[in-house]
């Protein structure tokens, strides 16, 4: 009979057996869960195999188009429209009257990458807007007028929806590379109106987030109406626009900020966006070394050192002017020879706001102006031609050759729609009696004409 000592003795061993036997089934599961990994991990990307077996990557897209949530502030940020007149101070400040004048001072403008946007929604429709191009060598850059998001297009939006104006023309918005406007009014829940104006504007900042969802990527703040609710007003719009993700030129806290652009990057390609403006209501809304405010351009100066600099860090240079006297179709003189100084500085586009009418188009040493885009969203008047508005494509080569085509709308009740059969037809022929020298075929392609 066994004793009690080998009993035990024989029941650990049973135990150190079975432990054994354990740990060499627990070793064993561990490499075939490690081999099933590492095979997964292959055929998703194919790590072991040769360069010849690998699948083509996609493509990967250059521009996001989602936004931040709707701000959580509240209250009714809108000062109503007050008519007293036409809103028209195109008289250049008392500072700065001609070329010869005053001009304004600061350090150069600088350029920065922080705001580069890398992913984007599929171009594949932004293909179709120009037709057939290398998506691999081109960008495509669209472009609209005046977007206000304030006055009487607030109750639409009230009614609505903040995402209502952008409703019929998502496409052209989005699909794009990189999409720009110009942003004409203050968003904030504070503020002193501005006095002496004919319309102040103000809108909601839980409108901001919807802007950046419908596509656009960057806008211009050099206007005649970002200041409508004073300093604080402007501080309060630049803060929201952050907050929304959407990148803003053209005004800044102090003359160094306004006229420093934002540089995007699409497919390779860096694109620099400036914001100009040559509607200034009085002197004291021009950006300064020590006073927030918009970066002017009375003087042409400090925009052409800025249009330099912005050169030198990117491939293509975009010029977003506010100019001109509304309700005119034709540009004025100096509209022209801005846009030439622009250009000779180093400019690849060109495009105009104010006017709240379309204008014509004009080429110059190869680069491409549009003297007015004329209203995107905007208070409804009786004057039909505020209401004729477009998209503008413009297909750009890394050397700043660009192929342009324009998609005429209509906004009807602050909604602007894509135009088509005759209306399209007339629209287009119009905007090409108002050109200098530019074929607009019925697709809406622009071409030069020698």
């Amino acid at each position: 009979m066994s004793s009690r000592s080998d009993y035990y003795k024989r029941k650990r061993n049973h135990r150190h057996r079975r432990m054994k036997r354990l740990l060499m089934l627990n070793g064993f599961l561990a490499a075939l869960i490690l081999v099933m990994g590492v095979l997964l991990v292959d055929s998703y990307y194919g790590i072991w195999s040769s360069p010849d077996d690998k699948a083509p990557q996609a493509e990967t897209a250059d521009q996001s188009h989602g936004g931040s949530a709707p701000l959580s502030q509240e209250g009714n940020a809108n000062v109503e429209d007050m008519p007293k007149g036409e809103d028209q101070w195109t008289e250049p400040p008392a500072e700065s009257t001609a070329p010869d004048g005053d001009k304004s001072t600061g350090q150069d403008a600088q350029g920065s990458d922080d705001q580069a946007d890398d992913s984007s929604p599929s171009p594949s429709q932004g293909e179709d807007q120009l037709g057939s191009g290398e998506a691999d060598e081109k960008v495509l850059l669209s472009f609209v007028g005046d977007i206000l998001l304030a006055g009487s297009v607030q109750r639409e939006l009230d009614r609505n929806g903040y995402d209502y104006p952008y409703a019929n023309v998502l496409s052209y918005l989005a699909d794009a590379d990189l999409t720009a406007g110009n942003l004409e009014s203050p968003f904030t829940l504070r503020g002193t109106p501005a006095e002496g104006k004919s319309y102040v504007f103000n809108g909601k900042p839980e409108a901001l987030p919807e802007l950046r969802n419908a596509g656009f990527d960057v806008v211009t703040l050099a206007n005649n109406h970002t200041l409508d609710m004073g300093v604080e007003g402007l501080l309060d719009t630049m803060k929201h626009l952050d907050e929304a993700g959407l990148p803003h030129v053209g005004a800044g806290n102090n003359d160094t900020e306004a006229f420093e652009p934002v540089i995007l990057e699409s497919k390779g390609i860096k694109v620099a966006y400036l914001g100009l403006s040559r509607v200034v209501p009085v002197v004291e809304w021009k950006a300064e070394k020590y006073r927030a405010g918009v970066a002017e351009t009375y003087d042409t100066t400090r925009a052409v050192k800025a249009i330099a600099a912005a050169k030198e860090q990117a491939d293509l240079v975009v010029v977003l002017v506010h100019w001109g006297k509304e309700k005119q179709e034709q540009p004025e003189a100096y509209q022209r020879s801005y846009a030439r100084e622009y250009i000779d500085a180093g400019a690849d586009l060109v495009i105009g706001s104010h006017p709240h009418v379309l204008q014509g188009f004009e080429q110059y040493k190869g680069k491409w102006i549009a003297y007015s885009l004329g209203n995107f969203i905007f208070n409804m008047t009786t004057n039909e031609a505020n209401a004729e508005t477009g998209v503008l494509d413009a297909r750009c080569t890394r050397e700043g050759e660009c192929d342009l085509r324009f998609h005429p709308m209509k906004a009807v009740a602050s909604q602007p729609a894509l135009l088509t059969g005759e209306d399209a037809q007339r629209l287009l022929g119009r905007v090409e009696t108002l050109s200098f020298g530019i074929r607009i075929d019925d697709e809406g392609k622009l071409s030069y004409e020698e």
